[in-house]
């Protein structure tokens, strides 16, 4: 008998896992529908709303860009060099700027970027929300009549996916001039092959995940810490808890955004 009660009392908390586990994920998505309405909708955009949504994109990407562009460009030019000499050696400089192209732009730096604006940005962003909702302000903005959705959390998730987007392209942009100077270097002659080069790497369905890509790794990093600590129920360790499942959540959902990019790009 108790063998029995054992078993099933293991079977009842491997369900009641389950079924937390499943509404963590439904949390997210119907957050995520909520938030890209209130995005869509004009009523957003008020003065009160532009100016929370101005600060958050400005604090969330301004601070970052400069030391994101620096750091990616010493870690750029290494390893451009190190594939660039490693080509030469073999015979195959050939591959040279396309494996650079390839592993860097289409790889690296919009999974680094994504996962410094989730340290720096986003993880801060869904602190600020815990606080808010343990403290009670988001209750006191209901009862003053005010979205806290719209008001406080839309600003919040719009500014992590701006500040992904916008660490990546400056990043994408210095490593593609940093590839052609380090081959070529000043001088134009090179410009036609390499353009040839980058275009060969970017066809229109390359382009397309490349884009989805960052997109969707911008959103997941904005928005899945902040569902995790909105809606998780409090309970005595609530805070820590629901940080930490979602930097799990956040981390599973980056492995298989970048596993269906490498699908896209290559099979």
């Amino acid at each position: 008998m108790t063998r029995t009660a054992s078993s099933h009392g293991a079977l009842a908390e491997m369900g009641r896992t389950a079924l937390r586990w499943f509404a963590g994920w439904w949390r997210i998505i119907h957050l995520g529908a909520l938030i890209l309405a209130l995005a869509l909708s004009p009523a957003s955009y008020g003065r009160a709303n532009r100016f929370a949504m101005a600060r958050h994109v400005y604090l969330g990407t301004a601070p970052n860009l400069l030391w994101f562009t620096v750091l990616s460009t010493l870690i750029s030019l290494v390893l451009i060099r190190i594939v660039v000499v490693t080509a030469w050696s073999y015979g195959l400089s050939q591959y040279a700027l396309e494996m650079v192209v390839r592993v860097l732009v289409l790889e690296l730096i919009p999974l680094t970027a994504a996962l410094f604006v989730a340290l720096r940005c986003a993880i801060p962003n869904g602190a600020d929300i815990a606080a808010m909702r343990s403290g009670g302000e988001l209750d006191a903005l209901k009862l003053e009549g005010v979205d806290p959705l719209r008001r406080e959390v839309l600003p919040r998730v719009a500014a992590g996916a701006f500040a992904v987007l916008m660490l990546a392209a400056v990043s994408c942009a210095v490593t593609l001039v940093l590839a052609y100077l380090s081959v070529y270097g000043f001088t134009a002659g090179g410009f036609a092959a390499y353009t040839r080069t980058v275009g060969r790497v970017f066809n229109p369905a390359v382009t397309l995940v490349f884009g989805l890509k960052i997109l969707f790794l911008g959103l997941a990093v904005s928005l899945i810490p902040i569902a995790s600590v909105l809606y998780d129920a409090p309970r005595a360790r609530s805070r820590t808890s629901a940080e930490l499942q979602g930097l799990v959540r956040m981390f599973l959902v980056i492995v298989l955004i970048e596993g269906v990019s490498l699908v896209g790009n290559y099979y």
